[in-house]
């Protein structure tokens, strides 16, 4: 599954874990991606959304 958000393009960030010893190592934040069905232009079809565009009513779910 793609790791962005086809509503507003959030994606795969890279940063670093810090430990308690301040020993850096590389890792990445992953958005919480949810594949779901939409309607748009009155047919549905699946994309894939972030959950902060779900809770912010960005996209509302087809029923």
């Amino acid at each position: 599954m793609a790791k962005r958000c086809d509503v507003c393009g959030k994606g795969r960030v890279s940063g670093s874990t810090v430990s308690h010893a301040v020993n850096h190592s590389k890792r990445t934040f992953k958005p919480n991606i949810q594949k779901i069905r939409v309607e748009r232009e009155g047919r549905t079809s699946r994309i894939n959304v972030c959950t902060r565009c779900l809770r912010s009513g960005k996209v509302t779910k087809a029923v």
